[in-house]
């Protein structure tokens, strides 16, 4: 393992807020545009939505999940060489603790204000992703892999 390489994918987990979310079912895909927050160690991504969606109901089918969060925003005006994707492969996880919930929604709203209204209405449902490998490509063609 890369430790400078993984620190440097976590730095990326932890300083962006939006991602794409793939989910899958039935053998068709598909994607989010999500808000998130992560823990501290950038190995847990946490997001929510409505239960009655789509994505929500491939995530109990299916736990395994692909986030990918792009640097794009944070380099306007720059070409695609200057760009940075990275790919996280990760695995679904309901969060039912109480105390849990209530930490997330915490953190997500202070993150993300806009989503108060949304996460204290009925039907808003707070989810985790379990971080297990990273895919970071730098510009057009250089890549690392790490597992977590």
């Amino acid at each position: 393992m890369n430790t400078e390489m993984m620190q440097k994918m976590k730095s990326m987990v932890r300083d962006h807020r939006t991602c794409v979310l793939a989910t899958v079912s039935e053998g068709r895909p598909h994607c989010s545009l999500m808000a998130y927050v992560a823990d501290d160690a950038g190995e847990e991504i946490y997001m929510a939505t409505p239960r009655a969606t789509t994505k929500y109901k491939n995530l109990t089918r299916n736990p395994r999940v692909s986030l990918l969060i792009d640097t794009r925003a944070d380099h306007p005006g720059k070409g695609p060489s200057d760009a940075r994707a990275l790919t996280v492969s990760g695995e679904f996880r309901p969060i039912q603790d109480r105390d849990e919930r209530a930490w997330v929604v915490a953190r997500l709203t202070a993150a993300h204000p806009y989503l108060k209204d949304f996460m204290e209405g009925e039907g808003a449902e707070p989810v985790a992703v379990k971080v297990v490998s990273f895919l970071l490509l730098e510009g057009l063609s250089v890549a690392h892999y790490e597992e977590v």
